[in-house]
């Protein structure tokens, strides 16, 4: 039999008492006292007993409570019987649930997306303008905030007084420039006035006026200190001369604070309709207009009022415009989203920004060189050198929107929360509480992990790919 290899014993200088085996290659592979495999036996017993407690600890708080919550999701709420998949059918027949996974989905789509897209925009603007640097430590200054203190902020910013509500401040004001508000909101005349319903919100006259013959046009419902600034204290109102050519009148607020005042009598202590419109109507057509003075005064040409009736248009009584109902069930979950991006924006702003310092401006250069404009080369060099920033922020977005909870408990009002549900959020309420459901609870949280699992395998080939090269 051929021999294979052969073992050298020569005693040579710094090999003494060691023996050498040569193998067919010519290698030579050294035998001995085994120091060297000890050794790589002790270091692999090292670094097993300075792994073991973490392990330990990831087998504690991640292994098996994801395998305990798997277990639990198969059995009923009492955890006593074995139900498959009941509890993940739940997730679309119960009508809560459908809307907690729905929502999630359109956090999942809008949330990530508006944020790179503007953490994008404000990386690329900031370049070239003077504060720049500025500019990024404001917009990244909600990352030092708390979730819980954001909601708080943004829970305060969208509520529907806008006496409080900056949303709500801003839109009023908006609307009002253009808009003209309603002086009197919900005034209204009582029984005994001569007023009457006309439909549609406006008040007319019982009997037609008649000049010389003063008219008096009494309302309450308004708040006194709701009253506006140059109203003043009404006049009664006088009968004009014989052969006047008006019809005169007074409209005010018949309500004095305290008590003590009667009907259809101006009181001293009583304030004029100041700003009032009123409007004399015959056969279905306004024929005069009149706005009442600060003390509620007002008179018409008698040739067109005489025999009319006067009417108080809706205009007067129209509710004043209080804004948007943010945190309504049609706008809640896009207003929590807002608050959530006002957070973020900041975060993909600075990776984004980041990758932009690394992008090549030889590249940017030539491109202009070449006759490009700004948005050329923004859209067919910058974003695609930037689309592995881009898809770290996204996927990171994607992962963190996933078990997006706090800004949507502590926004979303109790009449809204249904609305506003997400799985995360629905994973606490079946889970807590008087009336938990252990086995839905546990099936949530199951789900959660699956749709994480696919955004965390992207994330984990890109890193590998990103270390080859």
């Amino acid at each position: 039999m051929p021999r294979t290899s052969r073992t050298d014993t020569a005693g040579t200088p710094g090999n003494t008492g060691r023996s050498a085996a040569r193998d067919r290659d010519g290698s030579t592979t050294r035998i001995g006292d085994g120091s060297a495999v000890r050794g790589r036996k002790r270091s692999r017993a090292v670094a097993a007993g300075f792994l073991l407690p973490a392990l330990l600890l990831l087998g504690a708080l991640v292994v098996y409570p994801i395998g305990y919550s798997v277990h639990r999701s198969l059995f009923d709420r009492s955890g006593s019987s074995f139900v498959g998949l009941d509890n993940y059918l739940a997730l679309v027949t119960d009508d809560s649930l459908r809307t907690a996974v729905r929502n999630n989905l359109i956090w999942l789509v809008l949330a990530p997306a508006v944020a790179t897209v503007l953490g994008l925009l404000f990386a690329v603007l900031t370049e070239r303008v003077r504060w720049g640097t500025a500019f990024k430590l404001v917009v990244f200054m909600p990352m030092a905030i708390s979730m819980l203190a954001a909601g708080i902020i943004f829970r305060l910013v969208y509520e529907q007084d806008p006496d409080r509500g900056v949303a709500n401040a801003v839109w009023v004001g908006v609307h009002d420039t253009f808009a003209e508000a309603s002086g009197f909101p919900r005034a209204r005349p009582l029984p005994v006035h001569p007023l009457t319903a006309a439909g549609g919100g406006a008040y007319v006259t019982e009997e037609a006026v008649r000049a010389g013959e003063p008219v008096r046009l009494p309302l309450v419902g308004v708040a006194p200190d709701r009253m506006p600034e140059e109203a003043r204290p009404a006049r009664e109102p006088v009968a004009p001369p014989a052969g006047g050519d008006t019809v005169t009148g007074t409209a005010w607020l018949d309500f004095t604070r305290g008590g003590g005042g009667r009907p259809n009598v101006v009181d001293p202590a009583e304030l004029g309709l100041a700003g009032l419109r009123i409007e004399a109507v015959r056969d279905g057509k306004v024929v005069a207009t009149a706005t009442a003075a600060a003390d509620g005064t007002f008179d018409l040409p008698a040739d067109s009022a005489d025999g009319a009736v006067l009417r108080l248009p809706a205009s007067n009584f129209r509710e004043q415009y209080a804004g948007v109902e943010w945190l309504g069930p049609s706008l809640v979950t896009p207003a929590v989203i807002g608050a959530y991006v006002w957070m973020w924006a900041g975060f993909a702003m600075v990776l984004i920004g980041a990758g932009l310092a690394a992008v090549p401006r030889e590249l940017l250069e030539a491109a202009r060189v070449d006759g490009a404009n700004e948005w050329h080369v923004f859209r067919r060099i910058t974003v695609p050198l930037l689309a592995p920033v881009l898809v770290v922020v996204l996927v990171t977005l994607m992962i963190n929107v996933l078990k997006v909870f706090d800004l949507v408990f502590v926004i979303a009002p109790g009449s809204a929360q249904d609305d506003a549900n997400v799985l995360a959020l629905q994973l606490y309420r079946s889970s807590f509480g008087t009336d938990a459901d252990l086995g839905v609870g546990s099936a949530i949280a199951v789900v959660l992990l699956l749709l994480v699992l696919p955004v965390m395998a992207v994330n984990i080939r890109r890193i590998r790919r990103e270390t080859r090269r």
